[in-house]
């Protein structure tokens, strides 16, 4: 999507937007985040190309999630645009560019459900183009 798949400042190749997906998984699987749930929104917005939504038990895991995302993109070349929540931890967004992360916590998680957020929209498209929701 956005992150040029080229060479960073270092000359390192950045990943794209699939194998930046594939790390975040990995990270998130190692940390047992729970429920976590992709999102892929290509076809209906210019933003990212996935949202993962996850689930940390309590305020430290949430950021001891996020924090692992973090170092491993930015080992893999593909520094965070931003992160916003973590003194909190109640939600922390990590902004990859190609992939947009959410840990959040159980209460915040039902309160904001994102996933359902972006349901209409995927149905929508589904309705209107005849094409599957991505």
């Amino acid at each position: 999507m956005a992150r040029d798949t080229g060479r960073n400042e270092r000359g390192r190749s950045e990943p794209g937007g699939e194998e930046l997906l594939r790390l975040v998984m990995a990270e998130l699987e190692e940390l047992q985040a729970g429920d976590v749930e992709v999102l892929d929104v290509r076809e209906l917005t210019d933003v990212t190309d996935y949202m993962v939504v996850a689930t940390g038990r309590t305020s430290r895991h949430v950021r001891a999630i996020t924090e692992k995302v973090v170092v491993s993109a930015k080992h893999r070349g593909a520094p965070p645009l931003g992160v916003e929540g973590e003194r909190e931890g109640e939600w922390v967004l990590v902004d990859l560019c190609d992939v947009v992360v959410h840990v959040m916590q159980p209460d915040a998680r039902e309160l904001y459900q994102l996933e359902k957020l972006w349901s209409p929209v995927m149905a929508l498209r589904e309705q209107t183009t005849g094409a599957p929701a991505p």
